[in-house]
């Protein structure tokens, strides 16, 4: 082993020359190594990339600790951590940047590992895009989002302009022309990211923000390549040409070839079943090839990697998978690394050494800012949205996250923006990632304003001969038996008879945006997870003709928000009675066959911010054969209070079911007067009442 000596290069201030082991050692000799100089073990790659992970997770850790109690979401710990490892603060300890951040590597290991994680990160974002729900969405969506776009890169455009000097140099057009880029970008996972931490992904304003900010990305990524391709122009037209064709063949083949031969993946695995592994790992190998193949014909390697994963068919069972097996080690891990290490670069202390440049990012950061928030904010606010819903929307497409830094580390990692600049757009979205959320919490609390002046509804307060909506949410087949089972015992007649809103939930998985589809009868997809489960209640619906209006519905959302879509349903359609499969299933011998924590954790959160009244069924035999019978038998359970009135009140609209023999047993204490024995003068007409 010998150590070949680097030129030498300027490094700060001083001229350093480095000298690097070659072959270079990646791992120590362990045990064996020379104990006479332990500082020589972070000569190897291995362990000090190791230290550096741990000193970021550590510092990433620590600062959220303390940021997380003010409502200050993870980025913002991200960047001050970076801040802090960085040139700025310890970075400036004599000593402990040539230990941990030697010129030899400095940040190359680390943050190459960073960007590795990054690209399956914006691969999983491919995946989960719904592309064809940005051509589905409402007009208003669509204008917001080109809007979003258009209208900052415009003025940031027009501020080149005004500020553009007499003797400005070429990189100084292009520097600035990369910041209007950066600050003009919208993107969906960075939405996504907010709406979930402020549990309003799947409310109406977290709908419509995820929508325009799907259709605002697909037009970026159309504008940028075209802006790309035309400075290209200016260099090379044959490399242009050559690159342009490459991508639309690119293009072709994902369409024509990859996504197909996807699709056939999906065929090939059994309905319930997983994916098998051998197809996960040919879709991994397939989008590095994709980055491989976009990096040799000069394009950045995240862009094709990103556009392969727009082409996974999103949703169970393939594109689930993928996020199920990556989705918590990158988002939890490598993408925190990614944000830290890009901040690190950053170095503050430099900012007014170019303060033309420093001046220009600034002016332009707050151009867009406005610009995007005023033409989200008087659109919206037009349409009739309340003032304060419209404020709160503008400021959600103004956020900034993670690929807007990442698009500002590679314009730095290339020089295209220097230090100060980068630092200057850092410390914008340090601002914005803890102003934001603060800000959309005060203004947006859907749950609330829902409820204001609310009267909750209930059976009991019904009056007579009117019909009883009820809102039956199905998780699985297995729920579906049970269910109109119940609503066969409500005995609807052509005086009271039934509305029965079916509301099939379904876990958000390999998807960005959550979904809510109203089923058309007659118009079911072939094939789709819900289809059997409405057929079924069709034929309910058949069965009862004239008697019961059925009402299918599709919930497609994460499993701590569903109870949002039941609640605001039940408040949308005024119905009286949520009814809820319970969280535990028995076998026949008694024995438990499965318990869901997830169901269990939805009907406790129903039960508390539910708008009326809520029946949990409880399967213990077999639904279908009971049902079908020339009678059956039901016992209510009378102790006291409005819940037990309620359900007696359920009992007595039952018992005009002739098939039907009602028990009411009510439980007392012996000292109870006789007066409080009756229950009802009117209800001891159709009720056996057993008390006890």
């Amino acid at each position: 082993m010998h150590a070949e000596p680097i030129i030498a290069s300027p490094y700060g201030n001083a001229t350093i020359e480095v000298c690097v082991p070659f072959p270079p050692q990646i791992n120590s000799a362990g045990i064996w190594e020379n104990k006479t100089s332990p500082s020589v073990i972070l000569d190897y790659t291995l362990p000090r990339l190791e230290l550096q992970m741990l000193l970021v997770f550590l510092a990433t850790q620590v600062v959220h600790f303390f940021l997380n109690r003010l409502g200050i979401p993870l980025l913002a710990s991200e960047i001050i951590a970076g801040f802090i490892l960085g040139p700025m603060m310890l970075g400036r300890v004599h000593g402990l940047e040539s230990i941990l951040f030697p010129h030899n590597s400095g940040l190359e290991i680390i943050d190459t590992t960073a960007t590795f994680g990054y690209a399956i990160y914006l691969f999983l974002v491919g995946v989960k895009m719904d592309v064809k729900g940005a051509f589905k969405t409402v007009k208003t969506a669509k204008m917001i989002g080109i809007l979003s776009l258009v209208s900052p890169l415009v003025l940031g455009l027009i501020v080149c302009k005004l500020l553009e000097g007499k003797n400005e140099s070429k990189d100084i057009k292009i520097e600035r022309m990369a910041i209007t880029i950066g600050e003009s970008m919208t993107s969906v996972p960075v939405i996504s990211i907010l709406l979930s931490e402020l549990k309003i992904l799947n409310s109406e304003l977290g709908r419509l923000a995820l929508s325009s900010a799907t259709v605002g990305d697909l037009a970026s990524l159309i504008v940028f390549s075209f802006i790309s391709l035309h400075e290209k122009l200016t260099t090379s037209i044959v490399s242009t040409l050559l690159s342009l064709g490459a991508m639309i063949l690119y293009v072709l083949v994902l369409v024509f070839v990859l996504r197909p031969f996807m699709f056939w993946m999906i065929r090939r695995t059994p309905e319930g079943k997983p994916v098998k592994d051998m197809y996960i790992y040919t879709v991994i190998l397939l989008a590095f090839g994709s980055c491989m193949y976009a990096h040799f014909f000069d394009r950045s390697p995240l862009f094709g990697v990103f556009i392969f994963g727009m082409a996974v068919p999103d949703g169970p069972p393939l594109g689930s998978a993928l996020v199920d097996k990556f989705e918590c080690f990158v988002s939890g891990s490598l993408v925190s690394l990614y944000v830290t290490t890009s901040a690190m670069k950053a170095n503050p202390m430099r900012l007014f050494t170019d303060p033309d440049g420093v001046k220009f990012s600034a002016i332009v950061g707050v151009v867009a800012f406005m610009a995007k928030f005023l033409v989200t904010f008087i659109p919206s606010y037009c349409k009739k949205m309340p003032l304060k819903d419209s404020l709160a929307f503008g400021l959600i497409m103004t956020s900034k996250g993670v690929v807007e830094l990442s698009i500002f580390a590679g314009f730095s990692d290339n020089k295209i923006i220097q230090n100060p600049s980068f630092c200057v757009v850092i410390i914008g979205m340090l601002l914005n990632s803890t102003i934001v959320p603060i800000l959309v919490k005060f203004l947006y609390d859907p749950i609330s304003r829902k409820y204001a002046g609310y009267r909750k509804r209930n059976i009991m307060h019904l009056k007579p001969h009117s019909e009883l909506r009820i809102l039956a949410c199905v998780h699985k087949p297995e729920n579906v038996a049970t269910l109109i089972g119940f609503l066969n015992a409500t005995c609807p007649t052509e005086e009271s008879p039934n509305v029965v809103y079916v509301l099939h939930l379904i876990e958000l998985i390999g998807r960005a945006t959550p979904v809510f589809i109203a089923h058309q009868k007659g118009n079911i997809a072939t094939g789709s997870s819900y289809e059997n489960t409405i057929m079924a209640f069709n034929q309910y619906e058949k069965n009862n003709c004239g008697l019961v209006t059925m009402n299918a519905f599709t919930a497609i959302s994460p499993p701590n928000m569903m109870h949002e879509d039941i609640c605001t349903m039940a408040l949308d359609k005024h119905t009286s009675l949520i009814l809820l499969p319970f969280h535990r299933k028995w076998l026949f011998d008694g024995s438990i066959e499965a318990e869901y924590n997830a169901i269990r954790k939805l009907n406790c959160s129903v039960l508390e911010t539910a708008p009326c009244s809520i029946a949990i069924s409880i399967e213990r035999g077999n639904a279908s054969t009971k049902m079908s019978s020339s009678s059956y038998d039901v016992c209510t359970i009378f102790i006291g209070g409005k819940d037990d009135r309620e359900a007696l009140t359920l009992a007595k609209r039952m018992s005009k079911d002739t098939r039907l023999n009602l028990t009411v047993t009510r439980f007392v204490t012996g000292e109870a007067s006789e007066n409080n024995l009756l229950i009802d003068c009117e209800q001891q007409h159709f009720v056996n009442t057993d008390e006890r």
